[in-house]
């Protein structure tokens, strides 16, 4: 299966911006845009043989092209976003897999964001300060006091920030933040500063953990790349290709091959191969590299900034 670029669903929040330029040529309707999903389940195949399919179909069709035979699942393994937030979210956690489980959903929600830019004094809210129990949480939420338990963290451009399930968390405004999770939209509101909409006050406290490893991540330089955080469920390289590079030494040395997905933070890319049309990657674009695919170029059109983003299962490595 060759490489085929994902067309970007825009999802409304209400904590969103109305306009997302110039990041996105796009313009909010009726509600404000605050995620865009670049492999989202409902995002649509813009290139290729598969064009019009939406990322769940292609992956109920073909799951073995797109992942490979040590695949431990058949659907999409991680959701992809990048996260546009002009007000703050609500304070929140993400279960892990076991009381997602347990719930009759698939997988948890550990995710990381990665700061495609950042203002002066952004900052997130990430975990709970060091002695704060559930009760002083509970209460926090009873009285509008929750963030005087949150551990802050200013951010920087370039700052990966891990968040693993069960950590309590916010985003707030100031920063665009790729988001790299698992393929899970389970979330439990604490805290929402007075919006309508619904809290999961009971799951949320159950979800919680006091400490979790959630944090700043030091990238790890590799020759031609920068590891900016590899972990279980999903591993996040930014890498230089000076010209072009072929699609071999995309991969890491000794990585298995898996599914692959290139992002370009700035500037832009083409794919070129034998047997399939030429795929564009444009600045904040995204292309799956299947399992299954046919050797590769890609060549630097100008300004690259090249994100690889592959799957880890649990257990051990892709």
């Amino acid at each position: 299966m060759a490489p085929f670029r994902i067309e970007p669903q825009f999802v409304d929040r209400v904590w969103g911006y109305r306009d997302l330029r110039p990041w996105y040529d796009r313009e909010a309707g009726s509600q404000p845009i605050g995620e865009v999903w670049l492999t989202g389940d409902q995002c649509l195949v813009a290139t290729g043989e598969h064009t019009g399919k939406t990322l769940a179909g292609l992956f109920a069709e073909a799951w073995g092209a797109l992942l490979g035979a040590a695949a431990p699942s058949k659907d999409s393994p991680l959701l992809l976003k990048v996260i546009f937030a002009k007000e703050k979210l609500s304070v929140q956690v993400h279960p892990d897999d076991k009381m997602a489980n347990k719930y009759g959903e698939p997988r948890g929600k550990t995710e990381s964001w990665y700061a495609l830019s950042a203002e002066p004094g952004a900052e997130v809210a990430c975990g709970l300060k060091p002695g704060v129990t559930l009760e002083q949480v509970k209460a926090g939420i009873a009285d509008g006091t929750l963030e005087a338990s949150l551990n802050m963290l200013p951010v920087e451009a370039g700052d990966m920030i891990f968040v693993d399930a069960g950590t309590v968390h916010a985003i707030w405004p100031g920063s665009i933040l790729l988001e790299t999770q698992q393929n899970c939209d389970l979330t439990y509101r604490m805290y929402d500063y007075g919006r309508p909409r619904q809290l999961h006050v009971e799951k949320s406290i159950e979800a919680t953990r006091l400490q979790t490893r959630a944090g700043k991540i030091a990238p790890v330089a590799l020759g031609d790349r920068k590891t900016l955080i590899d972990v279980e469920y999903f591993r996040v390289q930014q890498i230089k290709v000076a010209g072009s590079t072929s699609s071999t030494s995309l991969r890491a040395a000794g990585e298995a091959v898996s599914l692959a997905y290139l992002f370009a933070a700035s500037g832009a890319a083409r794919l070129s191969g034998s047997g399939f049309e030429p795929v564009d990657l444009p600045t904040r674009g995204i292309v799956a590299v299947p399992a299954s695919s046919p050797e590769f170029v890609i060549e630097n059109l100008g300004g690259l900034d090249l994100i690889r983003i592959t799957p880890n299962w649990p257990g051990g490595k892709a």
